[in-house]
């Protein structure tokens, strides 16, 4: 018995220092955009060029549960401290893996607005260590970006809020079970039933099984476990929530998102939900209204503190 206690203070020794530095920023370099990827992006943002001017622009690679893992960050180049958002990539493996200018496509407005936004790319992916686990240990990578902002002397580490896109939305929904720290969250077109998403596109079924631990033999289960619709009453009710949808997305069938967003009104948590007519999964056609709204969002609940307003029936 006395051996065995001996190999595991031995085993936790060897494997402690590596999850204490999680976070860690271990390769840090500053991306200057050329003028080809910012007039490629003027059809969509005609203002991209202010934006370019206001934000520091980071490729990073930081540690996660010892695993060095790729990322991007922004920092406003304007002077103080500002709010935070962990923006949550959709796709997985290479398909919308993070580059360059979808980097600055997505997250360069709220970078402008004056927060610093960090990424992952989730381990395994553009030449990070590790393998992706579609929701599974890889949601340490998302969260693990929260001490690592602790390391960026721009960052007001008290408000941290997350932006998810597509399976981003899927790990955001993840991260409201387990942390009570982001002051405000946004979901775009964000994966919200895995059993029906694979109704309506069966050939996630190759996909999900090459990623997911123990697909093959246990499926209902660990598609479930990475639904919010099935534990919408486990999101903490101290992050108001935005979830944002096109009602024309094949990608993620509006109706799915509908059902995450009767459980949560069930559940009684804080939400305001926009059905765009017509909108498709990258909200191409009403890209400056949701920035509109998203950054009105993160301004009121993760900058400002809003209070959320009583949600018992009342008034006239």
């Amino acid at each position: 018995m006395k051996k065995f206690f001996v190999a595991i203070a031995l085993f936790l020794i060897v494997i402690s220092p590596s999850f204490a530095q999680n976070g860690k920023i271990a390769d840090q370099t500053e991306y200057v955009y050329p003028d080809s990827t910012i007039n490629a992006l003027v059809s969509i943002f005609p203002d991209i060029r202010a934006v370019v001017e206001k934000v520091r622009f980071y490729r990073i690679t930081y540690l996660s549960d010892g695993l060095k893992v790729k990322g991007y960050l922004a920092i406003p180049v304007s002077s103080g401290k500002h709010p935070c958002i962990i923006y949550n990539r959709g796709g997985s493996r290479e398909f919308s893996a993070i580059n360059d200018r979808n980097f600055l496509r997505w997250i360069g407005k709220l970078a402008a607005a004056d927060y610093v936004v960090v990424a992952s790319q989730y381990r395994g992916n553009a030449g990070g260590e590790g393998k992706e686990e579609y929701g599974g240990k890889d949601l340490n990578d998302v969260l693990n970006l929260m001490p690592l902002l602790s390391s960026i002397k721009e960052a007001d580490t008290s408000k941290i809020g997350m932006f998810g896109l597509s399976r981003g939305g899927m790990m955001t929904y993840l991260a409201m079970t387990q942390t009570t720290k982001l002051k405000a969250a946004v979901v775009l077109s964000g994966l919200a039933d895995l059993p029906k998403m694979l109704e309506s596109r069966p050939e996630m079924d190759s996909t999900w099984a090459s990623m997911i631990p123990d697909f093959k033999t246990r499926k209902d289960e660990v598609m479930k476990a990475r639904s919010a619709t099935y534990f919408a009453d486990k999101l903490y009710k101290s992050t108001p929530l935005l979830i944002v949808q096109g009602s024309g997305d094949w990608r993620v069938p509006a109706g799915q998102v509908l059902d995450l967003v009767e459980k949560l009104y069930d559940a009684k948590h804080p939400l305001r939900f926009i059905l765009y007519e017509g909108g498709q999964h990258s909200m191409i056609e009403h890209t400056n209204d949701f920035y509109t709204q998203m950054i009105s969002w993160f301004n009121d609940y993760l900058r400002d503190g809003k209070k959320w307003p009583d949600l018992k029936p009342h008034g006239d």
